[in-house]
């Protein structure tokens, strides 16, 4: 748990400074240093991507995932509980920044979650205790907090609590099942993550096209799955 508690440190830390900055930068720099941080996690959604030792295992957990994420409603819970921490940590006359404060909290968490590197250096921290890459991860999850919350503001801040739920809750689950995770499963997790990286680059980040990537999450889980299933079958 120690990486996780690394990672939420520096979310809450480049977050808070990202607020103390708000609008001293002109908008074309955060502007341009979001393009930037979309175009880098979209090639870090390629390179994790081509790992793949099996396509047709991401594709399947891609749809599989997606329409468990649209029956469970995962993209609307995010965006509620960001709306309701918003009405109990923000003023609620200020109509407008309601969008701005779900937009961080839901980017940010995302973003922060579901990349390749906090599922595999969460299941690592899990295993062997070794949280090396989560303290590689918090690196870089520090200072895009910084830009996402100078832009986007304190919902970014309340994303190190997804953080922390998500990340943590894979590090007890990787130490409890120590015996059932294969080197196989954590390639296409990492696959399914890389593509989910490449839609938030595109979707929220980059903006170019709106893409509900949150109703993917559940795929993330499906892969390994799936891995186990085919490994039975001997497909």
């Amino acid at each position: 748990m120690i990486g996780t508690l690394i990672n939420v440190a520096t979310v809450l830390i480049g977050g808070g400074i990202g607020c103390l900055i708000g609008e001293r930068f002109p908008k074309r720099i955060h502007r341009t240093v979001m393009a930037g941080l979309g175009l880098f996690t979209m090639l870090l959604g390629v390179q994790y991507f081509i790992g793949t030792e099996n396509i047709l295992i991401v594709l399947i957990s891609l749809l599989i995932g997606a329409v468990i994420g649209e029956w469970l409603g995962i993209e609307e819970g995010l965006n509620g509980l960001g709306e309701q921490l918003q009405k109990k940590f923000t003023n609620q006359s200020e109509k407008s920044s309601n969008s701005t404060f779900v937009q961080g909290f839901v980017v940010a968490s995302l973003l922060f979650c579901v990349g390749p590197m906090s599922i595999l250096g969460s299941i690592q921290d899990g295993l062997t205790g070794d949280f090396t890459t989560l303290f590689i991860k918090a690196m870089m999850d520090g200072f895009a907090a910084i830009a996402f919350a100078s832009s986007l503001g304190i919902g970014v801040l309340f994303s190190s609590v997804i953080v922390f739920l998500y990340q943590g809750s894979i590090t007890l689950l990787a130490n409890q099942v120590q015996s059932f995770i294969t080197e196989a499963m954590i390639t296409e997790m990492n696959a399914v993550g890389g593509v989910l990286l490449l839609g938030i680059g595109i979707s929220s980040l980059l903006a170019i096209k709106k893409i509900r990537i949150g109703s993917f999450l559940p795929a993330l889980f499906i892969a390994p799955l799936l891995v186990w299933l085919v490994s039975i079958v001997g497909f």
